[in-house]
């Protein structure tokens, strides 16, 4: 959420950012769905790879004779335990990140709303009103995020809301005699405002399509390696070379399952519910 100014005005790019939450809320389940066709591919590719790898292993011996060192190949299967290593651990940092934000803006909510009190009494019920309205529209638009739907026109209508707490806020503050309130009630709006922005970076903050690249090149080049090292025992290892492919599909799915906690297996319904409580409670 962009900084109001003082008369509750966003700043320009507001349709930009709206634009783009409606590609995330569209295309969140549309990604989970990517991942899984991505992930069955890599499994087939490495079968495949396995397979070319064994033969290739095998008229390598058959040319010339002995057998090749494995350094290279230890290298590159550390590398690829690294490089999942690093991902999923970076997943669920993000997880949690996502986890603790939406914590975060409960607290930062629940305190601008009990702050209210500080008001003089005939400001307190419409403001309070504006804050019902907004958490209202904060916890319809990710719940259809959740849905895949479009939540462009919750969140715009959310923004709005802030918009009307901001300039009911300034309005109630302004008077001589709110001066003491004013030290604590607008910060308390603020920061629940900038949480907004927050969240929503973390929402389309996704492991780099690079290392996401990197990955899927290093485990089919450690699926070749595996058939090669395969040959020097003269037979194919099915069920061992299987049980490989689908460990490193389904890890790299795993990690893009934790990167799409909107629509994928892995969820944040438990701390969503914190947002749902605090509506019935305010």
């Amino acid at each position: 959420m962009a900084r109001l100014d003082a008369s509750g005005r966003d700043f320009p790019g507001r349709e930009i950012r709206l634009a783009l939450i409606s590609i995330s809320g569209v295309g969140g389940r549309m990604e989970i769905l990517h991942s899984v066709v991505l992930c069955i591919g890599l499994f087939g590719g490495m079968l495949v790879l396995l397979e070319a790898g064994f033969r290739a292993g095998r008229s390598y011996r058959a040319a010339q004779g002995g057998e090749s060192t494995g350094i290279f190949d230890t290298a590159i299967f550390a590398l690829l335990g690294l490089l999942l290593g690093f991902a999923f651990s970076g997943a669920v940092d993000r997880l949690n990140m996502r986890r603790d934000l939406i914590v975060q803006e409960a607290n930062a909510i629940g305190t601008a709303y009990l702050r209210v009190d500080l008001l003089a009494a005939e400001d307190q019920a419409p403001i309070r009103d504006l804050f019902h309205a907004y958490l209202a529209d904060r916890v319809e638009a990710y719940r259809a995020l959740d849905r895949g739907g479009d939540p462009g026109a919750v969140f715009g209508a959310a923004e709005a809301a802030q918009g009307d707490i901001w300039r009911a806020t300034i309005e109630a503050v302004s008077r001589p005699e709110a001066q003491y309130a004013a030290e604590v009630v607008v910060p308390a709006v603020n920061e629940m405002i900038d949480i907004t922005t927050t969240r929503k970076v973390a929402l389309g903050t996704h492991i780099p399509e690079l290392v996401l690249v990197l990955l899927f090149g290093v485990s089919l080049l450690s699926a070749f390696l595996a058939g090669a090292a395969m040959a020097k025992h003269a037979e194919r290892r099915l069920v061992h070379g299987a049980i490989f492919a689908a460990a490193v599909s389904l890890t790299i799915y795993t990690i893009l399952d934790l990167d799409s906690p909107r629509g994928g297996l892995i969820r944040l319904d438990g701390a969503d519910a914190i947002l749902q409580d605090l509506q019935q409670t305010i």
